[in-house]
């Protein structure tokens, strides 16, 4: 049995809806939604794939557009909070290891490779400066450390924004075994529980598969 603090599982299911990587384009988001309300039925499910940070313009009011419809849908008769999953992707992977930046080998690095990747918008709509970041990378463990923290500390006055980061799934399965959601990447050699990294970081495994992945019917990544 999956671990339910890691992975999602979906029940009691109909259709599932998956939405791929939002990147910070609330506007896109909210559009996608309204037309999701108007076409969505009773035991509909929703997965969301990963990515919903950086690179766009809007990254605070996408998680905020997230959080306002999941409370909308979750008002809907007999849906439950487990038949909404958020994966956690690339750019969330990435997010969380900069509020730990204080921590890697190489951080002024580790750095300018996560603003070369997107990273930057987030910072920004947490009112962090990449210059600023850069130069506490250089400034040491102290001043990097309390970087780290003004970005932790402003993305939580965000409400909800929290809670939302913190209940994102690696997977989602259906509970009947024949559907499995990823954001990216799939080791096809190994087992679902022991993929971890391979989620956000080996899209390559997608084409490698040369037969079904276990028992599963369908993969969808975002």
């Amino acid at each position: 049995m999956l671990d339910p603090q890691i992975f999602g599982t979906l029940t009691g299911w109909n259709r599932v809806w998956a939405i791929a990587a939002i990147h910070g384009e609330r506007a896109r988001l909210a559009g996608l939604h309204g037309e999701l309300a108007e076409r969505f039925q009773a035991r509909d499910r929703v997965v969301y794939l990963g990515n919903y940070l950086g690179f766009g313009a809007d990254v605070a009011g996408t998680m905020d557009e997230l959080i306002s419809f999941r409370r909308d849908l979750l008002a809907q008769p007999g849906m439950m909070p487990q038949d909404v999953v958020f994966l956690r992707g690339t750019q969330e992977e990435m997010w969380h290891k900069l509020l730990q930046l204080q921590l890697a080998m190489n951080p002024p690095d580790v750095l300018v490779w996560m603003m070369e990747h997107g990273v930057t918008a987030t910072i920004q709509a947490y009112g962090g400066n990449p210059a600023d970041g850069q130069a506490s990378a250089r400034g040491g463990t102290v001043s990097l450390t309390r970087w780290t923290v003004k970005l932790r500390d402003a993305m939580y006055a965000h409400p909800g924004h929290r809670e939302l980061i913190g209940q994102l799934k690696r997977a989602c399965v259906t509970d009947d075994g024949t559907l499995l959601f990823v954001h990216a990447g799939l080791d096809p050699e190994r087992p679902l529980e022991t993929q971890s990294d391979a989620f956000w970081w080996d899209p390559g495994g997608f084409s490698a598969m040369t037969q079904p992945y276990g028992k599963f019917r369908l993969v969808v990544r975002g």
